[in-house]
């Protein structure tokens, strides 16, 4: 077994390895380590920034990173990637996993902090660099729609499904799974947030990706959305598009009445009566 360094561990050495390089002004702390409300455990990265006098000795400059941080085992440094093409801001991100299984993302800046109203906590600072960050614990909060929101939310929902349909019937399977679990889904787990903020007043994070879902829909609505994930085989596929859309309509018509606003139930009968004539093989 692999015993990680402990958060304390990696706290005075985040901290430590600053202090004694006069070239880092301050250390900042973002990220989920950085939200008082978000569950605790060993999986979580450090995101750190060290905010620099000058960027060009750390850039790229593994060795620095592994003496100062420990053995990498697997790394990631967007600034030199051309699959996803850098910011070219002029600061250097380490994506790093070390050996003993903690991750730290470290960013290495001489750029100006900028507030952006994310949860920030300053772990060093040795010029007055960062006397502006300020706590806002509120920020991943999920946040109520708006009218047009949540009308737009539900017209992508439902328009989106047909791109699934005709995927299955010409089976163009990675179409297919493509458009349910990127577009289709984006607005199902949409939909959802609001489901949970408004149940939690709005004082909770539904996570990443939904990450939190489990956390806080019902044992039932949770079931669902579970069984909206597919094999590849298409009448399990069809019975998780029916599955989603059944779940859609639930938390929609909720959302709608909790705000005063209308659920659109023709889009969606006519949609689900589209879907079905394409599954029974009717089009001619």
């Amino acid at each position: 077994m692999v015993k990680l360094r402990t958060e304390q561990e990696m706290f005075d050495l985040i901290i430590n390895t600053a202090k004694e390089d006069d070239r880092i002004l301050a250390v900042m702390l973002n990220g989920s380590r950085s939200d008082p409300h978000a569950p605790k455990d060993i999986y979580q990265d450090y995101d750190i920034v060290y905010f620099v006098t000058d960027v060009a000795p750390y850039w790229d400059n593994r060795a620095w990173l592994e003496e100062k941080f420990g053995k990498i085992a697997v790394m990631q440094t967007p600034e030199t990637k051309e699959l996803i093409p850098p910011d070219n801001d002029g600061s250097f991100v380490f994506l790093t996993i070390f050996e003993d299984g903690n991750r730290i993302d470290l960013e290495i800046t001489s750029q100006p902090y900028v507030d952006d109203g994310e949860p920030a906590v300053v772990l060093l600072d040795k010029c007055g660099l960062l006397s502006d960050v300020k706590p806002n614990e509120d920020f991943w909060f999920v946040k109520a729609p708006t009218e047009k929101l949540f009308h737009d939310c539900c017209n992508e929902f439902w328009w989106c499904l047909n791109n699934v349909a005709k995927g299955i019937a010409r089976d163009e399977l990675p179409y297919v799974m493509n458009m349910f679990n990127v577009y289709v889904r984006n607005m199902l787990n949409k939909m959802t947030e609001w489901y949970i903020g408004m149940n939690y007043d709005f004082k909770v994070s539904a996570g990443k990706s939904g990450k939190y879902f489990r956390k806080y829909l019902p044992a039932e609505l949770y079931k669902m959305y579970a069984e909206t994930y597919s094999d590849s085989n298409y009448e399990n596929i069809w019975n998780a598009v029916f599955t989603a859309c059944g779940l859609f309509r639930r938390m929609a018509n909720e959302v709608a009445e909790k705000f005063g606003y209308t659920y659109n139930v023709t889009e969606d009968s006519n949609m689900t009566a589209y879907m079905l004539k394409v599954r029974n093989g009717e089009l001619q």
